[in-house]
């Protein structure tokens, strides 16, 4: 990164059996029941600063993780998506919490669902995909027909030209940490109206720039990986999910058109489909007070 990278307060780490760095922020009740969240992309564990008011309300513990390669997590040549799952469980045990829910906003929303995949009933209690970036679900770039040009085209570059994905993602880089305004200006121009407006209350646009820059702190590799995962074929059964999964989706959505997401979540046995007719891409802000309300709800009936 060209410029001074965003503060690191409150932020810790562990180590973890492989010898990488896993980072993490924890917001809301220290004590309080615990979410996992799987930031999107661009973004990092800084993320969980967006909904840290909310947590705080309903008395529960949202932790934002870094992935690998990401913000200060340290990179995981060969990582697949169901190895997420793998480093979700392991801070849940540095941090002894026996029972949590995981969440996933955007790209994180795959991550999530990974967790579904691989956690067990005993320790997960209910999986929240929101707007999820579920590209890969039903085969290599299966919803290529449904994205906007630039996801088609970084589809694409995924699948079949990988240095031209590399390049898309510098760019984005460079225009996140070096040029914020021009980059914040180029988001709100794509999004909904639904979406406008959650932007524009106060705090976001601060908090969801850090997020990004945050990301970038070592260079766009990280980001590399972590979105190439969402384009190939998942490497997880959706119909084998041992625990609920609330899916979250607006239909306005420009980012993530619903029909995807629509379709993963009836590939799963147990969901609930929660939509959200004007809402856009920032559902996860706009219904976060029902969206942890109904987190604390699964924590508290698995007691």
């Amino acid at each position: 990164m060209s410029k001074s990278a965003p503060p690191t307060e409150g932020s810790a780490s562990m180590m973890l059996a492989d010898g990488r760095t896993l980072s993490f922020l924890a917001v809301g009740a220290p004590d309080g029941p615990t979410i996992f969240h799987n930031h999107g992309g661009p973004s990092s564990r800084l993320e969980v600063r967006l909904v840290e008011a909310a947590a705080h309300r309903h008395g529960v513990r949202v932790i934002g993780i870094d992935r690998p390669g990401i913000g200060l997590s340290s990179p995981y040549p060969g990582r697949t998506l169901s190895s997420w799952a793998d480093d979700v469980r392991a801070l849940a045990d540095h941090l002894d919490v026996r029972r949590f829910c995981v969440s996933g906003w955007s790209e994180g929303g795959p991550y999530a669902l990974a967790c579904a995949a691989g956690l067990p009933p005993d320790r997960l209690a209910l999986t929240i995909s929101v707007a999820g970036g579920s590209y890969g679900a039903f085969g290599d770039n299966w919803a290529s027909k449904h994205l906007n040009l630039a996801d088609w085209i970084g589809g694409f570059l995924a699948m079949h030209f990988q240095l031209g994905f590399r390049l898309m993602y510098d760019a984005i880089a460079w225009q996140g940490v070096d040029h914020p305004e021009t980059y914040w200006r180029a988001l709100i121009k794509s999004l909904c109206p639904y979406d406008r407006a959650e932007c524009a209350r106060p705090g976001v646009k601060e908090a969801f720039l850090a997020a990004t820059a945050e990301c970038f702190r070592h260079g766009a590799g990280g980001l590399v990986t972590d979105a190439t995962l969402l384009y190939r074929a998942w490497d997880f059964d959706l119909g084998r999910f041992g625990t609920p999964v609330d899916f979250w989706q607006g239909g306005a959505d420009t980012l993530v058109p619903p029909q995807i997401n629509r379709q993963v979540a009836d590939a799963v046995p147990a969901h609930s489909w929660n939509a959200v007719a004007d809402g856009g891409h920032f559902v996860f802000l706009g219904e976060i007070d029902r969206i942890l309300a109904r987190a604390a709800e699964a924590l508290q009936a698995s007691r």
